[in-house]
C-alpha cells in the first residue's frame, strides 16, 4: 500500500486500525483531579507545554483548591504561581476571571454544553471541545496545532484553512464513538511522532498511508 495511490476509505481505515492497537485507550497528558482543575490546566496549556503545565498546577491547586477561592486572588498572587508558564499575565487574568463566573453565574459547577463553557474567560471553543471531550465524553473534536497539522499531512483533512473546518472534516472521517478517541490519537502523534520541524517518519506506523511521507 502506498501513499501516492491508497484511497481516502482505505487510509482512514488504516488510521483507525493503527491507533486502535497502538493507543486503545489514549488520554490527556494534563493533570487533574477535577472538571475545575482541568480547565485551569487547560487555559494554562495555551502555547505551553502540558509537562510544563503540570508542573506548575500543584501549587496553584493547593492554594485555591476551587473557583471560589481562586475568583477572589489577587492578580500578582496568580501570576507569582504561573509565571514561568507563557503569558502568564494574560493568563493570570483569564484565570481570575473563570474562576468568578464558574463560581458566582454557573455555582461552581462546570457547564456541559460549548455555548456556555465558552462565556468563561479565557475558553475559547477548541478549550471548551476539549474539556467537553475529557470531562463528559462528549464526542466532540478539539483542533490545536498537532491536529491540525497531523490530519492534514496524513491525508485525513483536505485543504482545511482553518481549525473549524478541519473539525469539520473530521467529525466526517472518523465514526462519532471514535471522536473522542481520535482527539487524543492525533495529539499524541504529533506530539511524539510526527512533529512540526522534524518529523520521526522513520519510526512512523502511518508512513505507507501517509500523504506527507509519500510526496515529500
Amino acid at each position: 500500500m502506498s501513499g501516492k495511490n491508497v484511497s481516502r476509505e482505505a487510509r482512514i481505515r488504516a488510521v483507525i486500525d493503527y491507533f486502535m492497537e497502538a493507543m486503545p485507550e489514549p488520554e490527556t497528558e494534563l493533570s487533574y483531579e477535577s472538571p475545575y482543575e482541568l480547565i485551569v490546566s487547560v487555559i494554562l496549556s495555551a502555547q505551553c507545554t502540558d509537562k510544563r503545565v503540570n508542573l506548575i498546577t500543584p501549587a496553584l491547586f493547593r492554594k485555591y483548591p476551587g473557583p471560589e477561592q481562586l475568583a477572589e486572588a489577587s492578580q500578582e498572587d496568580v501570576f507569582d504561581l504561573i509565571r514561568s508558564c507563557s503569558y502568564p499575565n494574560n493568563k493570570a487574568k483569564h484565570l481570575r476571571g473563570m474562576a468568578r463566573v464558574l463560581a458566582g453565574e454557573f455555582k461552581g459547577k462546570v457547564p456541559r454544553d460549548l455555548e456556555s463553557l465558552q462565556r468563561l474567560p479565557g475558553v475559547g471553543r477548541k478549550s471548551a471541545n476539549v474539556i467537553t471531550a475529557v470531562i463528559h465524553k462528549m464526542p466532540v473534536m478539539p483542533v490545536d496545532t498537532h491536529v491540525f497539522r497531523v490530519s492534514a499531512r496524513i491525508g485525513l483533512t483536505r485543504e482545511a484553512k482553518t481549525p473549524l473546518q478541519a473539525e469539520n472534516q473530521l467529525y466526517k472521517v472518523f465514526p462519532q464513538e471514535l471522536i473522542t478517541h481520535a482527539h487524543h490519537w492525533l495529539i499524541l502523534h504529533g506530539r511524539y511522532v510526527c512533529q512540526a520541524r522534524k518529523p520521526k517518519c522513520g519510526e512512523c506506523g502511518l508512513k505507507e498511508v501517509c500523504k506527507y511521507y509519500n510526496i515529500k
